[in-house]
């Protein structure tokens, strides 16, 4: 895993979900970058407590989001095709304003591993949608 960061104008804020048992929760924000031609969405997964963090953040926003890159591999069985996926998870946040200045931030504590373990302890293949 890798650490990043990515910018962009809030183009969407999803309401929390809650997966399993364990009550694991995930939240999406998807950012919008204009790029000349066309635009770019980028979707970036909070989980856990970071969920609650999101509700500061409101459409339109012009933000700066710190995450770590992970993927991983799904087969719903052996005989079936292999799917690969990329999750973009916050690990922390900051609005700009006008003209570049920071006008608020946050720091999730997110812990990947554990977010990770609880995700995948409570995750249901068939609960994919394809």
């Amino acid at each position: 895993m890798s650490e990043a960061k990515v910018r962009g104008k809030v183009h969407l804020i999803e309401e929390t979900k809650t997966f399993g048992a364990s009550g694991f929760r995930k939240r999406l924000v998807v950012l919008e970058q204009e790029n000349g031609r066309f635009t770019n969405y980028v979707p970036v997964e909070f989980t856990r407590e970071a969920c609650d963090s999101v509700d500061d953040l409101a459409t339109g926003d012009d933000v700066e989001i710190n995450y770590v890159l992970s993927g991983r591999k799904w087969q719903r069985d052996p005989q079936s095709e292999v799917k690969f996926f990329v999750n973009l998870e916050a690990v922390s946040f900051k609005k700009i304003a006008a003209g570049g200045a920071t006008t608020a931030s946050g720091t999730l504590g997110t812990g990947q591993d554990a977010a990770n373990d609880a995700f995948a302890e409570n995750y249901d293949d068939g609960d994919v949608p394809f």
